[in-house]
Protein backbone atom coordinates (compact mmCIF):
# COMPACT_ATOMS: atom_id res chain seq x y z
CA UNK A 1 0.00 0.00 0.00
CA UNK A 2 1.28 3.52 -0.80
CA UNK A 3 1.65 6.07 1.77
CA UNK A 4 2.32 9.76 1.38
CA UNK A 5 3.89 9.79 4.89
CA UNK A 6 4.96 7.32 7.68
CA UNK A 7 4.53 8.20 11.02
CA UNK A 8 6.73 5.86 13.66
CA UNK A 9 4.83 5.64 16.77
CA UNK A 10 6.08 2.77 17.92
CA UNK A 11 6.94 2.31 21.78
CA UNK A 12 4.45 4.83 22.64
CA UNK A 13 1.44 4.41 25.01
CA UNK A 14 -1.94 5.68 24.61
CA UNK A 15 -2.69 8.71 23.66
CA UNK A 16 0.28 9.37 22.04
CA UNK A 17 0.21 7.20 18.86
CA UNK A 18 -3.43 9.40 18.57
CA UNK A 19 -1.50 13.00 19.19
CA UNK A 20 1.04 11.91 16.91
CA UNK A 21 -1.44 11.09 13.72
CA UNK A 22 -3.35 13.88 14.51
CA UNK A 23 -0.32 16.03 13.88
CA UNK A 24 0.89 14.33 11.01
CA UNK A 25 -2.53 14.13 9.59
CA UNK A 26 -2.95 18.28 9.89
CA UNK A 27 0.64 18.48 7.47
CA UNK A 28 -1.10 16.09 4.60
CA UNK A 29 -3.67 17.06 1.63
CA UNK A 30 -7.59 15.99 0.91
CA UNK A 31 -6.95 12.33 -0.08
CA UNK A 32 -3.49 11.38 1.06
CA UNK A 33 -2.57 8.61 2.75
CA UNK A 34 -0.79 8.25 6.20
CA UNK A 35 0.63 5.16 6.93
CA UNK A 36 1.12 4.31 10.99
CA UNK A 37 3.23 2.07 12.65
CA UNK A 38 2.15 1.34 16.29
CA UNK A 39 3.20 -1.35 18.99
CA UNK A 40 0.71 -0.29 21.76
CA UNK A 41 -2.50 -2.31 21.63
CA UNK A 42 -5.32 0.09 22.09
CA UNK A 43 -4.12 1.60 18.98
CA UNK A 44 -6.30 -0.89 17.16
CA UNK A 45 -9.28 0.47 18.27
CA UNK A 46 -7.98 4.20 19.14
CA UNK A 47 -7.11 4.69 15.83
CA UNK A 48 -10.18 3.37 13.87
CA UNK A 49 -12.66 5.65 16.14
CA UNK A 50 -10.41 8.46 15.29
CA UNK A 51 -10.49 7.99 12.05
CA UNK A 52 -14.02 8.03 11.82
CA UNK A 53 -14.73 10.71 13.99
CA UNK A 54 -12.54 12.73 12.10
CA UNK A 55 -14.40 11.70 8.52
CA UNK A 56 -11.24 9.80 7.12
CA UNK A 57 -10.98 6.33 5.91
CA UNK A 58 -8.91 3.14 7.36
CA UNK A 59 -7.58 1.75 4.26
CA UNK A 60 -5.87 -0.79 5.79
CA UNK A 61 -4.63 -2.35 8.88
CA UNK A 62 -2.04 -5.27 9.06
CA UNK A 63 -0.27 -6.75 11.91
CA UNK A 64 3.71 -7.61 11.69
CA UNK A 65 6.59 -8.68 14.25
CA UNK A 66 4.26 -7.01 16.81
CA UNK A 67 3.99 -3.89 14.87
CA UNK A 68 0.11 -2.36 14.08
CA UNK A 69 -0.05 -0.71 10.73
CA UNK A 70 -2.68 1.57 9.61
CA UNK A 71 -3.11 3.62 6.54
CA UNK A 72 -5.61 6.40 7.00
CA UNK A 73 -6.99 8.44 4.01
CA UNK A 74 -7.64 11.62 4.95
CA UNK A 75 -10.94 12.99 4.45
Amino acid sequence: MNADKVLDAKGFACPMPIVKTKKAMNELETGQVLEIHATDKGAKADLTAWAKSGGHDLVNQAEEDDVLKFWIKKG
